[in-house]
């Protein structure tokens, strides 16, 4: 008995030792993931901490495009880490952890990674302080071998989607990730510098230098935070309701100009009407900034940035209301990952629809049915698939436009009032995160009980092929006709469908 206890003992020993040594092991400092696996960019984003805000404090000269400075992050890591990447291709100088040097590596391989070794192993759930001072000219670096930094003649734009962050400072470089900003660049006195939010001041410090200090004070994404540097007219306002309202408009419009403020001007008159479709407005500010610089519009938090040739014709309100749109759509509520687009642009491509309708230029219903009508079932427009239409064609025009037709498929199936109450209720309880397709098509049918809608979804976003269906309901019969030649199948789900349709009209 007693060899026996004695043996029991030990071999019990023996267990917990491996056990603890087991434990000891798993809970080792770990390097935090290179992305956040997000299929259609691998390398965008980083695992290991949560980043809550950025301090970026930068210089910028014109005539070498030299950008220099410093960005201070602060973070909580969500794992014990050995080291952590932040997404950066400029070069680096230095990068304290917790006021320590670190080691690190910048770009090496090209793909826009600056590797960081803090001194010591960072514990889970601690607070981080990251300050990479850099200096470097942005327009001659190469990332996955493209850049996205413009220069221009007078200045400089840091605008893109999905990345343009890595071109001006280090970040955890994807929509889950979202902080708020300090944006203070100092430039010389003959061009101004934008950014997001509300203009905090404008000082001096040395002859012929200005720095503009830009506060956001709600969680923004990477992509989103932008930077404007050049000649611009700037307009400070306020809103009918107290909000800081900023626009700018690039020396160079020429004839364009009158157009630009026709249109930008009226921002806040949009976005009162958005407001009653979606819910108040999400932000702390509003404006615009009108350049030649780029040929496209992106909805940068709080101040979209337009392409000139947007208002080349005349002015365009329409475009201004696609782009606020999206300050609920895409950017109070991100994308949960990059195929979910169609949450960003089918929405905002309606909030067109619905803004004709409100100004007396065709109804939503109209412009959703020409949308339908005016493409064959043959044509490739009906082979990209809105809810997942891959890397390559993410702004594809389909994701755009059948997006928008799918939206108001919706809206024919549910009936106004379920569908003004999806979208309201998606805005309050997403408000400040992301979302992914699937979260929306779930709440969707939680508010709508008994309707398709997941149907109908299936077949507007991830079907290829013209829907049987079209968005205002049932096919009329020479539609009907085009489509004979589509899989039993889907024909099936499509009629179903359909016949649903014209039960609840």
């Amino acid at each position: 008995m007693r060899k026996t206890v004695r043996g029991t003992t030990t071999a019990a020993l023996v267990c917990a030792a491996a056990t603890l040594l087991t434990s000891v092991a798993a809970a080792a400092p770990a390097p935090g993931a290179p992305s956040v696996g997000d299929p259609y960019y691998p390398n965008a984003g980083n695992g290991g901490y949560d980043v809550s805000h950025y301090d970026i404090r930068l210089s910028y000269q014109p005539t070498t495009d030299v950008l220099s400075g410093t960005t201070t992050i602060t973070a909580t890591t969500t794992q014990e880490l050995s080291r952590f990447n932040l997404d950066f291709g400029l070069k680096v100088s230095s990068v304290l952890v917790n006021n320590v040097a670190a080691t690190f590596s910048a770009n090496a391989a090209g793909d826009g990674e600056l590797v960081v070794t803090p001194a010591r192993p960072l514990a889970k759930g601690a607070q981080v302080t990251v300050v990479v001072a850099y200096n470097d000219r942005p327009s001659t670096v190469k990332i996955n071998g493209f850049t996205s930094w413009v220069k221009t003649a007078d200045g400089a734009l840091a605008v893109n989607e999905p990345e343009i962050a890595s071109w001006w400072y280090p970040s955890n470089d994807h929509p889950t990730d979202k902080a708020t900003f300090d944006v203070s660049v100092e430039v010389p006195d003959s061009v101004v510098a934008l950014s997001n939010g509300n203009l905090v001041r404008t000082t001096k410090n040395r002859t012929g230098w200005t720095r503009w200090w830009w506060r956001s004070t709600q969680p923004q994404a990477t992509y989103l935070t932008s930077l404007e540097i050049g000649k611009f007219e700037v307009n400070r306002q306020t809103t009918p309701d107290a909000k800081p309202f900023i626009t700018a408009y690039g020396a160079d419009l020429g004839d364009s100009l009158g157009a630009a403020k026709a249109s930008v001007e009226r921002t806040p008159e949009i976005n009162e009407f958005l407001a009653t479709q979606f819910g108040p407005y999400p932000f702390e500010a509003q404006g615009g900034v009108v350049t030649t610089a780029i040929g496209f519009a992106l909805e940068n938090q709080t101040r979209p940035v337009y392409g000139a040739r947007g208002f080349i014709g005349g002015s365009n309100a329409s475009l201004v209301a696609h782009e606020n749109a999206h300050q609920w759509f895409g950017d109070s509520v991100a994308v949960g990952r990059w195929s979910d687009i169609w949450l960003n642009e089918g929405f905002a491509t309606y909030a067109q629809y619905l803004w004709s309708e409100h100004v007396g230029e065709g109804t939503a219903a109209e412009l959703a049915q020409y949308v339908y009508d005016s493409k064959p079932a043959d044509d490739p427009f009906w082979q990209v698939l809105p809810g997942d239409p891959g890397a390559d064609r993410q702004f594809d025009a389909a994701v755009y436009d059948r997006g928008a037709a799918a939206v108001h498929a919706l809206r024919s199936q549910v009936g106004d009032d379920k569908f003004f109450q999806i979208l309201k209720t998606w805005q309050a309880t997403k408000k400040g995160g992301t979302g992914r397709i699937e979260e929306f098509t779930a709440l969707a049918e939680r508010i709508a009980p008994g309707r398709p809608v997941r149907q109908l979804l299936k077949v507007w976003l991830y079907t290829p092929g013209k829907p049987f269906a079209g968005p205002n309901g049932p096919t009329p019969p020479r539609a009907a006709a085009v489509a004979t030649a589509e899989p039993k199948s889907y024909k099936e789900i499509q009629r179903a469908l359909a016949n649903h349709a014209h039960d609840h009209k």
